[in-house]
């Protein structure tokens, strides 16, 4: 904290300023600076299983064997577990910008020197630092994100940037296919210039992001009130240059400040004060990780195994798959903020549960090729993804907002951990027998939790559409809150 920071009870509109602005370039540059880290995830975790088979091949310069390249991907979820839970604490207390621009210097870090890895251990860390860094963005920008656009575009703005992964998946694919090709680049260098080419976009978005504000939401509860005023003004000014004058701000809120809030309390938040929402949280995240890992951890060999796909040309299957899963929460977007929150993420948990199973039924009875598998799993993924999406909206919006980015990190550690740790060890299991009815099991199991999870969205979901953050939930140190009920 800057030693100017003085606590007190302060009354603000600073929610409501922000709340009331219509969209600009400002927003844009939020969404670009912020948002972009989607896109170098799902570039990372594409490039690494895209480049896995070279990686085992001799002349590679790290020479693998496929237990080391599988070590190589439980290394970088547990850093991503890991990373989340630390910076998502630090990100509460410290600040937003300071977090959202440590993290990414670390993921630039880690992911450069992975593209200079003369061994299999230098591979190993780095690959830990280069999930922490991502794991701890998560925390970060979904807080920052929430609290700098305006109420009546966050659901649709979440879920478009959050489904922006699959860009990066669709990139990593594409970018693969000639980075991997000999006549283009050497054996050892290909894959040396797929992650340093992470690095060159982590750079580009770091030059943007060091022009956004901290958030004023935690500024104000942090004592430092008059610097929040000064960042809204600011905001505020250059919207009006694009624009007509700004309406009056409706609703203030009145906070006990502190430079700090205890661990203790945040705990006590989650689990004594919201522990309906808590339960909330984990559904919906276990289901969407199962989900996931039921169809992309089979992906591969069910098109190898079962419809005779070279491996090197599986990557022309997932750019068909990463379109679907990015226009999803694209185009069903601005639906969660007019239809409503419930009705949205229950349906799309829920639908893409049920056409799973069906995509399934086809798959065993033998009626696919490998573009109507592709197809139907664009389908099912369409819906899933966006469901998944609102999964970090829902729990950003549900939690007090001095826990956010620790509740956003330790409800993503949660599904993560889940999807990555114990969901491969189940589905590894069902694809070793190479039976199309085994492999079934999975999709059914996903399919089922995805369902079960929509179910529980249906009963303790909370209607956040349209509200300011604050009446949505009374932050801690909230005194008293005079919020309109929908922006």
């Amino acid at each position: 904290m800057s030693e100017d920071a003085a606590v007190g009870q302060v009354t603000t509109k600073i929610p409501a300023r922000l709340d009331r602005l219509p969209w600009s370039r400002f927003h844009w540059m939020v969404v670009v600076g912020l948002g972009a880290v989607w896109i170098l995830d799902g570039l990372e975790v594409t490039i690494v299983s895209v480049v896995a088979g070279v990686l085992t091949e001799e002349g590679s310069g790290l020479n693998l064997d496929p237990a080391q390249v599988g070590i190589a991907a439980g290394i970088y979820i547990a850093g991503a577990c890991l990373g989340a839970l630390v910076f998502g604490q630090l990100t509460d207390r410290f600040g937003r910008k300071r977090l959202f621009l440590l993290t990414l210097a670390i993921y630039l870090a880690a992911t450069a020197l992975t593209a200079f890895s003369p061994n299999v251990w230098w591979f190993y860390i780095c690959r830990f630092l280069t999930g922490s860094g991502i794991g701890g963005e998560y925390a970060a920008i979904n807080s920052a994100i929430d609290e700098l656009i305006p109420a009546r575009y966050r659901g649709r703005v979440d879920l478009a940037i959050n489904g922006s992964y699959w860009l990066g998946a669709a990139f990593g694919a594409v970018m693969g296919i000639v980075a991997l090709n000999p006549a283009f680049l050497p054996h050892d260098v290909g894959w040396r210039a797929a992650f340093a080419l992470g690095a060159v976009l982590g750079v580009v978005i770091l030059l943007v992001r060091r022009n956004l504000p901290e958030s004023p939401r935690w500024l104000f509860i942090h004592g430092r009130a008059d610097k929040a005023d000064e960042i809204v003004s600011d905001i505020e000014r250059r919207v009006e240059a694009e624009v007509a004058e700004l309406p009056e701000p409706d609703g203030s809120i009145t906070v006990q400040q502190r430079k700090s809030v205890g661990f203790a309390l945040i705990a006590k938040s989650v689990f004594t004060l919201y522990p309906r929402r808590a339960v909330l949280g984990f559904s919906l995240f276990i289901g969407q990780a199962f989900l996931y890992n039921a169809v992309f951890f089979t992906y591969a060999v069910v098109l190898g195994t079962f419809y005779g796909v070279p491996g090197s040309s599986a990557p022309w299957y997932l750019i068909p798959f990463a379109i679907g899963n990015f226009l999803g929460p694209v185009m069903l977007g601005p639906l969660f903020d007019t239809v409503g929150r419930v009705q949205m993420i229950s349906g799309t948990y829920i639908l893409s549960g049920a056409l799973l199973l069906i995509t399934g039924q086809l798959f065993v009875a033998g009626v696919l090729t490998p573009v109507t598998q592709t197809v139907l799993w664009a389908i099912v993924f369409f819906f899933a993804s966006a469901g998944a999406s609102s999964a970090y909206l829902t729990v950003s919006e549900i939690f007090p907002m001095e826990t956010r980015a620790l509740c956003i990190a330790f409800f993503y550690a949660i599904g993560t951990a889940a999807g990555g740790i114990s969901g491969p060890v189940l589905f590894g299991q069902l694809v070793a027998t190479g039976e199309a009815s085994m492999i079934n099991i999975g999709y059914v199991i996903g399919a089922a939790l995805m369902a079960a999870a929509g179910v529980v969205e249906l009963f303790l979901g909370v209607r956040a559409e349209r509200q300011t953050l604050e009446h949505v939930t009374k932050p801690l140190t909230a005194v008293e809150v005079v919020a309109p009920a929908s922006a």
